[in-house]
């Protein structure tokens, strides 16, 4: 199916939806006087036509609107005619850049991916072949995700806000945070953090010693430090209002790439640009069954295409997120739910599936009539690669491609928690301030001195006494007790924390420190800028103090499951034994209500 239409001498053919979403046909039906520009999302190409036209398409799947120029003027009068036709380009070029609405040409860099993926010949089994598919799959997504969506704080606040730029900065603040964690961690983060920076000014005033202080435990703090800077330069340069479009988003906002853009503008001011993340790559790989590595530059163009051609423009929001949530609560990494699943009438995935359950029992004849992926030529570059076949196990999950990820690199630091305990006021320990630049920037931790793993232990008290001494003068390196070691891993490091303890009992109390350390209760500690491996390992320390119990609470309910289950005769015993509490005596609960 395709939009046709004519104009002058040319006519509008088949979009060719099972052929490529990237050209329009057109084909000639009187004789050609001149070329005109057919502008499609893959650039500008020529065709013949009888007068010249621009062609103007917003989305593979909308019509295509004709913007007219006047015949050509007699041969004679060529200056005028050369002055025509550059006040008519200069019309069409400040038409293209003013308005929002309508496609510009597209980047060189975006053209040479596009060009890719043409000479790529796509097999159709890998696009939607034509209007009706995409609309079948935009009206059962949306009507389950109206349904079936979750209720998130997020989505209420952004629901219920008519100020565009609150919205905006909502939805911003939402989506960076949901960035590589989980929903379940970031609500009681996303609703601190709103309600104490409800608005892009007072995220703007906020200082960045408070912005860490919130974000500490939920990873990547590089986020609350784009998130600050963003909303100062939106504030300064742009008097509090937030871009309008994905593009001026991606180009103004540091730290916003592709799908935080698409995401702002969608949600927030119904921009038809679609999102493609985590969630969205596994559905799209799934219900076009694209096996090759999503990651690769070719793979990746196509579902953002994908994504384009199937948002809906009514809806572009809602659709986007109901994308993002099937993939989050039905089509999953593991154990997928395909019976709830609102488009399994549209996977490809699921057709092979059902097919080699078919042919495993045998109720198939030996040719069967299932579409399949048939490139024009060569292997099919979005099908996984014969080295890797089917894995009949694992049913719809042998899409997407499991990305070949490189370990972390493994490092060792010697760290410690260096006490006063009979300071004024409590007992305080010191921690001293990250760098400005790089991992966990401008966090708080203990003084700590990078080292081999094969460093002796002798070595590592002297490294790190040294450095203790270098914030505080004077210490006994008699001392300083080795405790034990913590694992943590952060996104490309593996670091291995060589735990030490010192406890100044006995020394007089250091009150003044250098800039860039500070002596902290141990109350404040739990509320500082801090990274979940300080955490770690203030926690071990904490066990090997007096008084204090050794183990996390996770070992501690270990050997509570780890106890023997009691005889019956034994649960008899207990039940007679047992102090009996009258059905309706009232609970502690309802008494202190």
């Amino acid at each position: 199916m395709g939009w046709g239409g004519k104009c002058g001498g040319f006519r509008m053919g088949s979009t060719g939806w099972g052929i490529n979403p990237w050209l329009i046909h057109v084909s000639v039906w009187q004789k050609p006087l001149q070329y005109c520009k057919v502008y499609t999302n893959a650039g500008p190409t020529k065709a013949t036509c009888r007068s010249s036209a621009l062609l103007v398409i917003p989305q593979y799947h909308s019509q295509p609107r004709l913007i007219m120029k006047k015949p050509r003027a007699a041969v004679g009068n060529r200056s005028g005619r050369r002055k025509q036709a550059s006040s008519q380009e200069g019309k069409k070029k400040r038409a293209f850049s003013s308005s929002q609405s309508k496609l510009s040409a597209p980047s060189a860099g975006l053209a040479r991916q596009q060009k890719a993926l043409l000479q790529a010949s796509v097999s159709p089994y890998h696009l939607f072949r034509d209007v009706a598919e995409v609309t079948a799959f935009q009206e059962s997504l949306l009507d389950w995700y109206d349904r079936k969506k979750r209720d998130l704080p997020w989505r209420r606040l952004v629901e219920g806000e008519v100020d565009l730029d609150r919205r905006a900065y909502a939805v911003w603040v939402s989506e960076v945070m949901l960035q590589q964690t989980q929903v379940a961690t970031v609500i009681n983060y996303y609703t601190r953090w709103m309600q104490k920076w409800p608005t892009l000014q007072d995220l703007a005033s906020a200082s960045l010693e408070e912005v860490n202080q919130l974000w500490a435990g939920l990873g990547y703090y590089s986020r609350g430090r784009w998130l600050q800077e963003g909303a100062r330069k939106v504030v300064e340069e742009l008097g509090g209002h937030m871009p309008r479009t994905a593009e001026t988003l991606q180009r103004f906002l540091p730290g916003v790439g592709r799908y935080t853009a698409g995401a702002i503008a969608s949600i927030a001011f119904g921009q038809a640009a679609g999102v493609v993340d985590g969630n969205v790559i596994r559905v799209l790989c799934r219900v076009r069954a694209i096996g090759a590595e999503p990651s690769s530059s070719l793979v990746s163009q196509h579902l953002w295409s994908l994504a384009q051609q199937l948002v809906d423009p009514a809806r572009p929001g809602d659709f986007n997120q109901a994308a993002m949530e099937l993939g989050a609560i039905v089509c999953t990494p593991q154990r997928p739910l395909c019976s709830h699943c609102p488009v399994q009438s549209l996977c490809r995935a699921r057709q092979r599936v059902e097919w080699e359950q078919l042919s495993a029992s045998q109720s198939l004849p030996g040719s069967c009539d299932v579409e399949e992926c048939a490139p024009n030529t060569g292997q099919c570059p979005l099908c996984a690669p014969p080295t890797e076949p089917w894995d009949q196990t694992l049913g719809v999950t042998n899409f997407p491609r499991k990305a070949s990820r490189k370990p972390p690199r493994e490092e060792c630091s010697a760290i410690c928690v260096l006490e006063q305990p009979k300071a004024l006021g409590g007992a305080r320990i010191l921690l001293v301030q990250r760098p400005n630049s790089g991992l966990l920037a401008g966090l708080w931790e203990f003084p700590s001195v990078n080292v081999n793993a094969e460093t002796s232990g002798q070595h590592q008290r002297e490294a790190l006494l040294q450095e203790l001494q270098s914030w505080v003068g004077s210490l006994p390196d008699t001392r300083l007790q080795h405790l034990g070691q913590v694992v943590h891993t952060f996104s490309h490091i593996k670091m291995t924390y060589q735990v030490y303890g010192l406890a100044l009992e006995e020394h007089t109390p250091v009150t003044i420190v250098p800039p860039g350390a500070r002596w902290l209760t141990r109350e404040d500690f739990h509320t500082a800028a801090v990274s979940t491996a300080m955490k770690k390992v203030f926690r071990m320390y904490e066990g090997e103090q007096p008084g204090t119990c050794k183990g996390s609470k996770r070992s501690q309910v270990a050997t509570l499951s780890k106890r023997k289950k009691p005889s019956p005769g034994q649960q008899v015993l207990e039940s007679f034994f047992r102090p009996q509490v009258p059905t309706d005596a009232p609970s502690l609960n309802s008494a202190a209500q």
